[in-house]
């Protein structure tokens, strides 16, 4: 399987007069951010856009919710998103595809670990629809209502010991000492990769590392 196999598979989810969702799931630096901008990007081209890419990590709760819920020290656990909020908004998607108006989405500020309310548009000119996240073929609580919305959901399988230095690499540019780096791609992150990993049986199609580009040095 090649990258190039991807953007076929990716395109051929577009049937005439309805927008397609493309989901993309692995656990934390499995690479389905990078893979999705790839996809979006060389599917764009040089004309007129027409696949937007919209990530899950919008839908995080804010710190102080987290806080107030007692959930600070396990961000990124499946709790301390609003799944049900991500749902509506696939949905929404998928029913206004043929509207006049634009979706607008979250985004997640890296740089303030916070998201960002209606950062992302989705114009109707968006035929197909990229997101990716952690927890897309998670079978419990408002995480089922995911699945039924999304086309096709493709699962990354890199090397773990690749996705680990990727993961703690992320958390240093980010702010973390290289210690707590390690201790929370070690710690909070590892117990939701062992969550994710075990959803990869219900994904149309494994995607292994070489068909994933590289991600860009920082």
């Amino acid at each position: 399987m090649t990258f190039d196999d991807l953007l076929r598979r990716a395109a051929a989810l577009v049937r005439p007069g309805r927008r397609a969702v493309l989901g993309i799931a692995g656990s934390p630096g499995a690479g389905k951010s990078t893979l999705a901008e790839h996809l979006v990007r060389e599917l764009n081209g040089a004309g007129d856009p027409w696949v937007a890419h919209v990530p899950m990590d919008g839908f995080h709760l804010a710190d102080a919710e987290l806080e107030r819920l007692g959930r600070r020290d396990r961000k990124g656990a499946p709790d301390t998103f609003d799944a049900a909020g991500y749902a509506a908004l696939l949905r929404r998607l998928r029913e206004e595809a043929d509207g006049d108006g634009v979706v607008y989405a979250p985004a997640f500020e890296r740089e303030l670990e916070q998201p960002l309310a209606g950062a992302i548009p989705v114009p109707p000119a968006a035929r197909l629809v990229v997101t990716e996240g952690n927890y897309l073929l998670v079978d419990r609580g408002d995480w089922a209502r995911v699945r039924p919305l999304l086309d096709e959901v493709w699962f990354c399988r890199p090397d773990e010991e690749e996705r680990l230095r990727r993961l703690v690499a992320r958390h240093e540019r980010f702010g973390k000492d290289r210690d707590a780096a390690v201790a929370w791609a070690h710690g909070t992150d590892q117990r939701n990769a062992d969550l994710v990993a075990s959803t990869a049986g219900r994904a149309d199609l494994l995607v292994p590392a070489s068909a994933v580009p590289a991600p860009p040095v920082p």
